[in-house]
């Protein structure tokens, strides 16, 4: 016996129609059928302009995104030299340029793992037929001021997200790009680390659950008090790690945020606000920077935008999506991520 429901169904995937402006012939016609001559004198000019205000945004699209992409990555490299030892401060860079050479490893990793988080959202967006911009990279401090050189990247959308499976691919696919390339250069890093005192190092860094698995079948157990240096390579990776589960934080519209919506619903607003608590109390008995991100999650607002399709359950494969994101964050998540001098 069929069931047939009265409610329409919506389409399962696929891009949403877009919607293209009247061609210039259509507007002229338009123009003359009303009879008068000043829209016709001024038509074709406010469409020129119109036009050309139109191709000048697109130029804007393009060139901020690469300005801002060399900008990092030149204070990327700044910072890695840094981390190489090879620079104190910008007299040091300014005596000795060449110098700067010894940043890449860091800075090309780094840069690598954002570039494809970033790149995982994007192409993820335009198979959805979602209008998104070009990733904006955002340069930052370094030396002793600052020990990374970015404060990460982004991409916006233009365009909203009405369907739940683009919703959760879209919010999924940066994450588990950055994921895989972080886990590979982490790999490198202990593959490669030094075995050093403990309280030698510049930093001490937290150990999510997949930096220890990498150390143990890799059998780089450091006796006590003895730590592992990773070196560049290993650091721009376990930052990969970092950023991976700061963006899988299940809270208003980070990534997290939108995966728990495609998988709860509505129920999602009751997570988001768990998280900031749960940031806070993190915040007094480890890290301090959770004070920052809960913070945040509350200026950016704990409730998500509703989608059409948003009372129709998931299929098989975006429910395993979903669930497999939620399991990157648990492998990737530390309580206090760093100590600085320790």
């Amino acid at each position: 016996m069929e069931h047939k429901s009265e409610q329409p169904l919506l389409p399962d995937q696929g891009p949403l129609p877009q919607f293209h402006p009247i061609s210039p012939e259509v507007l002229i016609t338009k123009a003359m059928g009303n009879g008068h001559a000043s829209s016709w004198e001024q038509r074709p000019i406010e469409l020129k302009e119109t036009l050309g205000s139109a191709d000048a945004e697109q130029k804007t699209h393009v060139v901020i995104p690469t300005i801002l992409f060399f900008l990092t990555l030149f204070t990327t490299l700044l910072a890695g030299s840094y981390l190489a030892g090879a620079y104190r401060d910008m007299n040091d860079f300014f005596r000795r340029p060449a110098d700067i050479a010894s940043g890449i490893p860091f800075s090309f990793t780094l840069m690598s793992i954002l570039f494809i988080h970033e790149m995982g959202h994007y192409l993820t967006s335009k198979s959805y037929g979602v209008k998104t911009t070009l990733p904006y990279f955002i340069p930052g401090l370094w030396g002793s001021f600052g020990l990374i050189g970015t404060f990460g990247a982004f991409i916006r959308m233009k365009s909203p997200i009405l369907k739940k499976n683009a919703l959760l691919d879209i919010g999924a696919a940066g994450p588990i790009a950055g994921f895989v390339i972080s886990v590979i250069a982490v790999g490198f890093g202990i593959h490669s680390a030094k075995i050093i005192e403990e309280g030698g190092a510049l930093i001490s860094l937290g150990e999510p659950l997949i930096f220890t698995f990498l150390k143990y079948i890799q059998g780089k157990i450091p006796p006590p008090g003895f730590d592992l240096a990773i070196g560049p390579v290993g650091f721009a990776g376990w930052i990969g790690l970092l950023v991976t589960s700061l963006n899988l934080l299940p809270m208003g519209q980070l990534d997290g945020g939108h995966i728990g919506y495609a998988l709860f619903g509505r129920k999602q607003r009751f997570i988001s606000m768990a998280v900031v608590f749960s940031l806070f109390f993190f915040g007094i008995i480890g890290w301090p920077g959770w004070f920052v991100w809960a913070i945040l999650g509350v200026l950016l607002g704990l409730w998500h935008p509703p989608i059409l399709d948003e009372d129709y359950p998931l299929d098989f494969k975006h429910r395993l999506v979903g669930w497999g994101s939620i399991a990157l964050f648990i492998l990737t998540f530390m309580p206090v991520p760093f100590k600085v001098g320790s």
